[in-house]
């Protein structure tokens, strides 16, 4: 495993982290052993959500007996106001079973009125900087989706570290806030390594992200053969047959795609929204169409129960139109 510095903050970070999403589909026994693997094999950066269910407490239980120095914990909360993100500090450190936390971040920024009141008086931001004095947390970061506004906030505010997606795919990223945050020595976390798993190829997707000016890369994992995958992505240069085949995916998928963030959750109406994009996707684009369908048809939500409420668009980062895509999944899997 190779290491990079996060920015000013001057931790040595393991070029690929762990992504704590999908911990909360796995039972608490899975995640152990899939965290101890991580451990094993060079991973020293993981990364959880006040959002993400379970998943702080999974990893919090399966990271004990381990030294505490030879692990970073970064986790965030989509809160707005300072009490409120002042209780979530304190939830985290009872998940992560520590009396610190090296990286908290505003989680998921978004929208002018939330923003304002995030970084108003009694606001969210406040609240973290007293968490910080109080030695509660040790550095602060940002993340979300939309980097023009991202660059906004780095430029008015003073952050020691940035999240945001970028892959093959999704460079928005590319021309403006990655330069900027290494001119100004940021850290650079960077999600959505493999497009929400809309990529097959993650070792090459890996070393794609890899080859840039970047601090580290936090692909989700559930099972040992993904940690294994993608720690073997480390120091590996991309093959040219490799680029191609990414060239193809990306060509293919084009931009209006889930990227199984999971922010469209919950659905009023029991929809597994992610799900139900991934059983189409594989049915159109790797020919797997009856094990979709079968898959499909156990769902106990379908795409006909959409009653169009929109709520799932409201909270899209993409701004995906979530209410066609339902539609179009559902004459495929039952037109």
């Amino acid at each position: 495993m190779n290491y990079r510095k996060l920015g000013k903050t001057g931790l040595q970070v393991s070029e690929v982290g762990f992504g704590g999403i999908p911990l909360q589909r796995v039972s608490p026994a899975e995640a152990m052993q899939v965290v101890r693997e991580a451990l094993r094999l060079g991973i020293n950066f993981f990364d959880s959500a006040r959002g993400y269910t379970d998943s702080e407490e999974k990893l919090g239980r399966a990271l004990q007996g381990f030294p505490r120095r030879e692990v970073i914990l970064a986790t965030k909360s989509g809160e707005a106001g300072k009490e409120e993100m002042k209780r979530d500090i304190e939830i985290s450190l009872r998940n992560f079973r520590t009396d610190y936390l090296d990286l908290y971040q505003l989680h998921n920024m978004r929208g002018e009125e939330r923003v304002a009141q995030i970084f108003a008086p009694g606001g969210a931001w406040e609240g973290l900087q007293e968490a910080r004095k109080e030695g509660k947390v040790r550095f602060v970061g940002i993340t979300g989706h939309l980097p023009a506004l991202l660059l906004e906030l780095l430029k008015k505010e003073s952050f020691d570290t940035v999240q945001f997606p970028f892959n093959t795919i999704e460079q928005e990223a590319l021309p403006e806030l990655l330069p900027y945050a290494r001119q100004h020595d940021i850290g650079t976390i960077i999600m959505k390594p493999l497009a929400g798993g809309a990529l097959c190829h993650p070792a090459a997707a890996l070393k794609y992200l890899l080859r840039h000016d970047l601090s580290t890369v936090i692909p989700g994992m559930r099972s040992i053969a993904e940690v294994r995958e993608n720690v073997a992505a480390s120091g590996v240069a991309l093959s040219e047959p490799e680029e191609k085949a990414l060239q193809k995916e990306k060509d293919d998928l084009g931009a209006r795609f889930c990227r199984r963030c999971d922010y469209c959750q919950p659905c009023p109406q029991g929809l597994d929204i992610p799900s139900l994009m991934t059983l189409q996707r594989y049915s159109e684009r790797y020919g797997l169409h009856e094990w979709a369908l079968e898959r499909y048809r156990l769902q106990p939500a379908k795409a006909s129960d959409c009653i169009e409420c929109g709520e799932c668009e409201e909270k899209c980062p993409y701004d995906l139109p979530i209410r066609d895509l339902l539609r179009a999944c559902r004459d495929h899997f039952e037109g």
